[in-house]
Order: C-alpha cells, then structure tokens, then sequence
C-alpha cells in the first residue's frame, strides 16, 4: 500500500476516526462489530506510515 501523496492530516484523521469505532465496538458490547479485518489491517498499515513519518497519534487498542 502507497501512501506517498497522503497528507499527514488524512492519515491521522482516518485513523483516529477506526480507534473510536473500535471504542464503540467495545461499548455496544462486542468486539468489532463495526470494523472487520481489513479495515484493521488498512489502520495497521496507516498506523506504520504515521510512525515512518514520526507523527503523533494513540494507537488503536485492538486486544479490548
């Protein structure tokens, strides 16, 4: 996956926006009912790029 020609804001933004449906996730009282796997692994590879580009974020809590 490619992330050259993202801004730094878009990855932040679309990653922040899957840490908080897992929080939902977990809050309706199941795990993951709103994310499946490949959207975890699409947050996952974003979550690498924000750490290659040394950007600042909290990290999604998949073991909830």
């Amino acid at each position: 996956m490619n992330f050259d020609d993202t801004k730094d804001e878009s990855l932040v933004v679309y990653y922040e926006s899957v840490r908080q449906q897992v929080i939902a996730d977990i809050q309706a009282g199941g795990r993951y009912r709103l994310i499946g796997e490949s959207v975890k692994q699409y947050a996952d590879r974003r979550g690498e790029e924000m750490n290659r580009r040394r950007l600042r974020f909290t990290p999604i809590d998949w073991q909830r």
